[in-house]
């Protein structure tokens, strides 16, 4: 499987002469994971090309991707600015200053690789090695970027990392409802006649879906946004209820309440397919629709109107992905979702039921054991740390508060900013600051995190590699396919783990499989060159009716979708739905909401930047402006404070200083700041994670961001 080989498609169109196009896909962490085409101008001595390598020369979607159709979004429209941007990293950096002030001289990738084996080896020798942290996440989502450095972290013995700061809680959440993580394929919304969308901002942060959405608007269904922000999809839809953040699960207890009280549950459905019906219609009694109103800020008759839709209208369906898993009560946010469909008998009608990832299906082509390689472990893996602790690991404790036995003195970093993507950052900064604490960072540019590093080493992009993306966000397969030979001295996370293998003396052969090797043992049911000469192949998991549950059956214990669970009571949670207040909320801690009376969100706004990506780039981060806390005007008024003023956002975690805008997106009570800026962009040295909560989830291993306490002032000129 050669690197620089184009595929071809009887769609993609002839190249200009000179040129070539070769087919791709989007590795970032959204859900539409889009193919793109790149065209390479190779190079010509007397040509346009006279470098002496190959050019990719413009990135455009792919027209016949059956999912993004051509179209790709303002930040991947610009993605060979990041490839040639002139601050890359190219080659090996070993650091000279401070940890933080981004300091660092160019070294050979021999002396990088000869000190990254020292160091972490003189580590294991003093303290075994489990005091080494492999940190990563799904900054490329490809197969072989995730997964493939498994085997090296594996064979080294090293500390297990529990990758739950996203996603795992919805999966864990439904699973106590349904028995699996797995739902309703997004593009089946297109049969649904009520839609709700539920803490997702589909137009912003899922823009391929929305053209399913209107079809079925058009075909007379009705589109229902519930979110605490009112988001550019709740300006676009037929209705909109804001609820109070961490609120949602007494909202859906209420919806019970009603769809019992006025006989709309499916009884033949219910008795057939669940467990532990009556448990909940007693459960659900108190929780009236005037109860949840209080809790919720909302008025009683919008409960009773979005009850009533949703217990008349077929088909039905939910549509909710990351974000609402943000929050102490995360886990039971999704566990109590799930209920809803059961209850209105929604999975046996197409287009009915809930919708959320959908890559527990295309996940099902790729055999990770056969990719990570667990059997090389000597021994048992017997210590987890969570990566949404990352403060507390690196302060030296474990999520119990208890001190972590070896501490962590060695740390690589791949696929991740954590320095601004991980709560409660300014924990995580005085971590990196430790002298004793040994870092490898391995990226394209110098972000907040590596600033921080020891040692620095190149990382290509993905036209730079060959890999295949697993979407959660639709049921295609992507191939990935090199464009051009990496730049300078960079290298795939697959062959940087190859080099580390070597520099560490290891001898077993798969540490050394090359990408083609390792593709083909883990995605032995893929025809592989299929979907390499076509970008794209569906998968086959998913039934054919469109009704992943229509024959009522569920991979749980009782075979049923479980109303009341056995499992979470075995857990020490409660076995029904129930809402319990955030600990760190106005209702959670009175005391604490004193100091801090404003609930803080962090959400994705920007259309040119992904996460911690792109913010630093000319043609994205600067047209988005720069960091800005959104406020009521009721609570501005309150302090004083006019649209423009510089304030302080402030908790006991830190102080950010920013720029004021009053909006109207925002219940009194709750501000907001955009997520995603580096700490460049805030000219404080602060980032919005500075602020956030890093308290756990209630199981699942998630973590609390959005159960935040801020309070706001003005900043009073001297």
């Amino acid at each position: 499987m050669p690197t620089n080989v184009a595929a071809g498609s009887p769609d993609v169109g002839q190249a200009e002469e000179g040129t070539r196009t070769v087919l791709g896909t989007c590795h970032h962490d959204c859900p539409d994971s889009c193919g793109w085409h790149v065209t390479v101008r190779d190079p010509r001595p007397n040509g346009a090309n006279s470098t002496g390598v190959a050019q990719a020369v413009q990135l455009r979607g792919n027209p016949a991707h059956p999912y993004s159709l051509g179209e790709l979004c303002p930040k991947v429209n610009h993605f060979l600015d990041r490839v040639y941007s002139p601050h890359r990293v190219l080659h090996p950096l070993r650091r000279v200053g401070p940890k933080g002030a981004g300091r660092f001289e160019q070294i050979s990738w021999d002396d990088a690789l000869t000190e990254i084996a020292a160091r972490v080896q003189a580590a294991i020798a003093r303290h075994g090695a489990e005091t080494v942290m492999p940190y990563s996440d799904a900054g490329n989502q490809s197969v072989l970027a995730m997964y493939y450095p498994e085997r090296f972290w594996n064979r080294l013995g090293a500390s297990n990392l529990w990758r739950a700061i996203c996603g795992n809680v919805a999966g864990e959440g439904v699973k106590m409802t349904n028995g699996t993580g797995r739902g309703l394929d997004p593009l089946e919304l297109r049969h649904a006649k009520l839609i709700l969308l539920w803490g997702t901002n589909t137009r912003l942060t899922n823009r391929h879906l929305w053209p399913t959405i209107e079809a079925a608007r058009a075909d007379g269904a009705r589109v229902v946004v519930i979110d605490p922000i009112r988001t550019l999809t709740a300006e676009a839809a037929d209705g909109f209820v804001q609820p109070l953040p961490g609120t949602d699960v007494a909202l859906m207890l209420a919806m019970m309440h009603v769809l019992v009280r006025d006989g709309l549950v499916d009884e033949q459905w219910v008795a057939a397919n669940t467990l532990g019906f009556e448990d909940l219609v007693a459960h659900v009694a108190e929780w009236t629709p005037t109860r949840a109103a209080t809790v919720c800020g909302l008025p009683a008759a919008e409960i009773e109107q979005l009850a009533t839709a949703y217990g008349t209208t077929r088909p039905v369906a939910i549509r909710t992905l990351i974000g609402a898993e943000h929050h102490e009560n995360g886990a039971m946010f999704f566990r109590t979702l799930a209920c809803l469909p059961a209850l209105v008998g929604a999975w046996a009608h197409r287009g009915g039921g809930l919708a959320r990832s959908v890559g527990s299906w295309s996940d099902a082509a790729v055999d990770t054991k056969a990719l990570t390689r667990p059997e090389l472990r000597r021994g048992p893996a017997r210590r987890w740390l969570n990566m949404s602790r990352l403060g507390e690991v690196l302060a030296g404790f474990d999520d119990a508060g208890a001190p972590l036995e070896p501490p962590v003195t060695a740390m690589i970093v791949w696929n991740a900013n954590p320095l601004v993507a991980t709560p409660n950052a300014e924990l995580v900064r005085r971590g990196m600051e430790r002298e004793d604490l040994f870092t490898v960072v391995h990226d394209q540019f110098l972000t907040d995190t590596a600033r921080y590093a020891d040692i620095v080493l190149p990382a290509t992009t993905q036209i730079e590699s060959t890999d295949v993306v697993t979407s959660w966000g639709h049921l295609w397969l992507g191939w990935n396919e090199a464009a051009i030979e990496p730049l300078g001295e960079s290298v795939s996370n697959s062959e940087l783990h190859r080099r580390l293998a070597r520099a560490f003396g290891f001898t077993e052969p798969a540490l050394f499989d090359d990408d083609a090797a390792a593709l083909s043992q883990a995605m032995p049911s893929v025809d592989l060159d299929e979907l390499r000469t076509t970008g794209f192949l569906r998968t086959t998991e998913y039934p054919s009716d469109g009704r992943p549950f229509g024959d009522g059956r569920f991979p749980t214990a009782s075979g049923k979708v479980e109303l009341r669970s056995a499992g979470l009571a075995r857990l020490g949670q409660p076995a029904l739905p129930t809402f319990v207040a955030p600990r760190e909320s106005p209702a959670g801690d009175p005391l604490l909401a004193a100091r801090y009376p404003l609930s803080l969100l962090t959400p994705k706004r920007h259309t040119r930047f992904l996460n911690s990506s792109y913010s630093h780039l000319p043609k994205h981060g600067p047209r988005e402006g720069s960091p800005f806390v959104e406020l009521d005007a009721h609570d501005a008024a309150a302090r004083g404070i006019v649209d423009g003023d510089e304030v302080e956002v402030r908790n006991d975690r830190a102080t950010l200083r920013l720029t004021a805008q009053i909006t109207n997106r925002l219940r009194p009570g709750v501000v907001a700041i955009p997520f995603g800026w580096w700490s460049a962009q805030h000219g404080d040295g602060h980032v919005a994670n500075s602020l956030t909560n890093d308290a756990l989830t209630e199981w699942g291993g998630g973590v609390a961001y959005s159960d935040t306490l801020v309070e706001i002032g003005r900043v009073v000129a001297p």
